[in-house]
C-alpha cells in the first residue's frame, strides 16, 4: 500500500522518518511531502500541486498531521486518495479556520498552547513540552531536530464544502496542542466518524509509530 505523508506546522518531512521505517518494514511504500515554508499565501491547492509534483503514489492513504488536516482534503483528491487520516489534525469546515480561532480559540486549543508567544521551533524546552511529552530520551533527542515552523496563512482563511473523503481520525488523548475534546466533536460533525482515540501527545508517529501503524494499514 501507498502512503503519503504530509507534515503540520511544527515539524519538517524528517518528523516521519520513525513511522516511515516502521511501515516500509511491513511491505509498504511511504512517501513524505515537502511543503514550502516561505510562501505563507499559497492556498490549499496549491500545496496540493506540491504533493502532486513530489509524489508517484497509486489510490494512496495520505496522513495529515495537526495543522495539515486544513490542506488534507485538497491534497486527498489531486492524490485520488483511497482514505485520509486525520492525525491529531484540524478538520476544516464552512467556516475558515482563522474565523473559528478568532471566535472559540479556548474550545480548539488547550489554555498553555494558547498562551505561547513564539513557536515551538524557538525553544526545545518549549517543543519537548509541547510536543514530545510523551517521548522515552532517545527519542526526544531524535525529534527536536526535526522541529520547524510552517504558517499557512492564506489557508487559514479557506472554507472546505462538500462530502469529505473515507476518513480515519486518530486522536492522542494527552495532546496539549489542540483539545481532545475539540478533535473528538469535529472527528465525528464534520467526517462522520468515530476518532480512534490513543495514549499520548501531539505527535504520535514520533511517540508510538507501531502503534500508528497498525492503525493505518
Amino acid at each position: 500500500m501507498d502512503f503519503v505523508l504530509i507534515h503540520g506546522t511544527t515539524q519538517s518531512p524528517a518528523g516521519w522518518g520513525r513511522l516511515v521505517r516502521v511501515l516500509e518494514k511491513r511491505g509498504h511504500r511511504a512517501v513524505t511531502v515537502d511543503l514550502p515554508t516561505n510562501r505563507p499565501e499559497l492556498l490549499s491547492e496549491d500545496y496540493a500541486r506540491c504533493a502532486v509534483e513530489q509524489t508517484d503514489v497509486d489510490s494512496p492513504v495520505v496522513i495529515g498531521h495537526s495543522g495539515a488536516g486544513l490542506v488534507l482534503p485538497a491534497v486527498g483528491a489531486a492524490l485520488k486518495a483511497r482514505r485520509l487520516v486525520w492525525l491529531a489534525a484540524a478538520v476544516p469546515s464552512e467556516l475558515p479556520f482563522l474565523s473559528e480561532m478568532r471566535a472559540a480559540a479556548a474550545e480548539v486549543v488547550t489554555p498553555e498552547w494558547r498562551g505561547l508567544e513564539k513557536p515551538p521551533a524557538s525553544d526545545p524546552v518549549v517543543a519537548a513540552y509541547f510536543l514530545f511529552h510523551d517521548c522515552d530520551l532517545a527519542t526526544l533527542r531524535w525529534a527536536l531536530p526535526t522541529v520547524r515552523t510552517w504558517y499557512p496563512r492564506g489557508v487559514y482563511g479557506e472554507t472546505v464544502t462538500g462530502e469529505p473523503l473515507p476518513s480515519t481520525y486518530v486522536l492522542p488523548t494527552g495532546d496539549r496542542t489542540l483539545r481532545p475534546e475539540w478533535m473528538r466533536r469535529v472527528a465525528r460533525e464534520r467526517l462522520g466518524v468515530e476518532p480512534v482515540e490513543v495514549p499520548g501527545g501531539h505527535c504520535p508517529h514520533v511517540s508510538r509509530p507501531e502503534l500508528v501503524a497498525d492503525i493505518v494499514s
